[in-house]
This record gives structure tokens, C-alpha cells and sequence, in this order.
């Protein structure tokens, strides 16, 4: 007899098994290569990575644009999927994301691995925004103006800003 599961259960294993595998799978790569190596193959995969979740994002939505509001829609559908605990402040040329909490941070502090937590936004974070920015409108700006994970800031929220030119 099969079983039957609910969204959220399965929303919970794949989230879960997607932060599993990205874990690993720089763990593994950092034990053979080295933290730098591994660093420069994560940012590599989440370039890429975030060409295809931002068209994923727009299919899903159906959006066929490439605006602000396009990308703050899509950009929501990734925080939300995700877990992050986000609000959006939208002013006149920019939107702001206010992360509170965010859970690739919340499992570093697991792992006791906070002192890569800076390296990992100002490389991978950027990256991966920036990815986004580019699937939408290549003159959008991104702007990380405050960042959770840097512990030496007290900072209790990061500020992520898309910046209409």
C-alpha cells in the first residue's frame, strides 16, 4: 500500500535534503581540495545555480517580464522555499529584503562553522544574488548593505537591496 504524504512533509525532506547535499558536498570537496578550491567550485555552482532557480521562479509564477517587481516576486518564491524569515520594503528605485533569519547561517552556526560565515556571503551570497539580478535585468544593482553572519557587526538582520538604475 503506498502512503500518502503532504506538501509540507515533502517540502520539508527535499528543503532538508537540499541543504544536506550542499553541505556535503563541500565538506568532502574542502577535505580533497582545500577550503579555497572548494569555495571557488561552491561559487561556480551557485552562478549557475541561480540562472536556473530564477528561471525556474518565473515559470512557476508565470512571469513574463524582466522588472523590479518581477524579480522581488521571483526573489520571494527562493527566501520562502528556503525558510528565511524576510520582510520587503519597497521604496521608490529599490526594493529591500530584511533577512531576520536565515537558515544557511543557522546551519553553520550548527556546525560550528561561523568563522567561514563572512567569506561565504561577501563569495556565495553576492554571487548568487547577483545571479538573479542578471535573469531579470542586467542594470538592476544589488546592494548587500547589512549581512546577518558577520558576527563582528552585531548585526541581527541582513539587507539585501535591488537598485533600479
Amino acid at each position: 500500500m503506498r502512503q500518502s504524504f503532504s506538501d509540507t512533509q515533502i517540502a520539508d525532506f527535499l528543503r532538508r535534503s537540499y541543504f544536506a547535499v550542499d553541505g556535503l558536498w563541500f565538506v568532502k570537496t574542502e577535505d580533497r581540495h582545500g577550503f579555497e578550491e572548494a569555495m571557488d567550485i561552491d561559487a561556480a555552482v551557485w552562478d549557475v545555480m541561480s540562472k536556473i532557480q530564477a528561471r525556474k521562479a518565473k515559470s512557476l509564477l508565470g512571469v513574463q517580464g524582466d522588472s523590479l517587481d518581477d524579480l522581488v516576486s521571483a526573489f520571494q518564491l527562493k527566501l520562502t522555499a528556503e525558510g528565511h524569515d524576510y520582510e520587503v520594503e519597497r521604496r521608490a528605485d529599490e526594493v529591500v529584503f530584511t533577512v531576520r533569519v536565515c537558515p544557511w547561517y543557522e546551519i553553520l552556526k550548527s556546525g560550528n562553522r561561523t568563522h567561514i560565515a563572512e567569506i561565504i556571503a561577501d563569495r556565495i551570497c553576492r554571487t548568487e544574488f547577483a545571479g538573479w539580478t542578471r535573469e531579470f535585468c542586467p542594470s538592476i544593482r544589488l546592494e548587500m548593505r547589512k549581512r546577518l553572519c558577520v558576527e563582528s557587526d552585531n548585526c541581527s538582520r541582513c539587507e539585501i537591496a535591488f537598485v533600479r538604475p
